[in-house]
């Protein structure tokens, strides 16, 4: 077994924490309940940069996924709720037994079928968090297990809708991992010192887009799908999350807290969304500086045509 030292263990504690505190619990070093939170969810044109504020509520709203038929998929407390362009209406789906569900699910290539991460508190492991991947219908229903190991955090789809990956926490180590729809034996894509997390496919299915602490400090990389010949593709002074490939594979979104956050994904922060142009590695800001951070770009959130992205920020009293 490998050797885990404080730093690490204090990661594992801060991302169990942050998922934790999505879910009410009031044995956290600050409990959610003891701010009001305000969520707001827009969506943002990556070609003109503007922002149109669709929704607010005083609650804690997550993880926008863009469904062609004109809704988005979030989380709040647990649940999951599907969220109407058109209506403006926020309606919580049906996901049978899985209602401690956090801000790490999607949909499938062909729309049919939701993921989503939840806490299953009837595993038998001792760990304190279960996060376990489960599939159900997008119309809601009754999910199926994937993956028997705990912690495991939904980020990827491969375009032929076969297969899932996910970061996973083993022996005190986050990577990544990729595993069939059916379940069966997980594949350990990255084994680096530092923090592996947030994997999701090229729309070609050629790459997986991640970010990773293995150079000390967080940044945006890729590798090709069988986990070989890894790239570092940012280099700046910003802590960079979960990079996001558009559906035309032209651009890739992601969140880059002004700060250096080290390995934490931290909820509460200044961040900004920035875009990188595939073809030159230009990289752009396509917002200005907000309040956000965990929650606010966790999973897929392109617009089909890959001309917008929707996006969460917060208000706390």
């Amino acid at each position: 077994m490998k050797k885990i030292n404080t730093l690490q263990i204090a990661v594992n504690q801060t991302k169990a924490f942050a998922i934790a505190m999505i879910l009410g619990n009031s044995t956290l070093l600050f409990a959610q309940n003891k701010v009001d939170t305000t969520s707001y969810v827009h969506t943002l044109d990556i070609q003109t940069g503007k922002i149109d504020t669709l929704w607010s509520a005083k609650a804690h709203f997550e993880a926008p996924n863009w469904h062609p038929d004109n809704y988005l998929v979030l989380n709040s407390k647990g649940k999951i709720y599907t969220f109407d362009l058109a209506s403006k209406k926020m309606n919580r789906l049906n996901t049978g037994f899985a209602t401690a569900c956090n801000n790490d699910h999607g949909i499938s290539p062909d729309k049919k079928w939701l993921v989503v991460s939840h806490h299953d508190q009837t595993d038998p492991s001792t760990k304190p968090y279960k996060s376990a991947i489960f599939i159900l219908p997008i119309t809601g229903g009754t999910p199926r297990r994937v993956t028997s190991e705990v912690m495991s955090f939904w980020h990827g789809w491969t375009p032929d809708g076969k297969t899932l990956a996910y970061c996973g926490e083993r022996n005190g180590n986050y990577d990544i991992y990729t595993i069939g729809i059916e379940g069966g034996t997980e594949k350990r894509l990255t084994s680096t010192e530092g923090l592996d997390d947030g994997p999701d496919y090229s729309a070609d299915g050629k790459y997986i887009y991640f970010n990773s602490y293995r150079t000390g400090h967080m940044q945006i990389w890729r590798m090709l799908a069988d986990g070989t010949q890894p790239e570092q593709l940012t280099f700046d002074e910003n802590s960079n999350w979960f990079a996001h490939p558009s559906p035309d594979n032209q651009w890739i979104v992601y969140i880059a807290y002004t700060s250096d956050e080290k390995q934490n994904h931290l909820f509460g922060k200044n961040v900004k969304l920035r875009l990188m142009n595939l073809k030159t590695k230009e990289i752009k800001d396509i917002t200005p500086v907000f309040f956000g951070g965990q929650g606010t770009i966790n999973v897929p959130s392109w617009s089909p045509d890959s001309k917008k992205i929707a996006f969460v920020s917060y208000k706390v009293q």
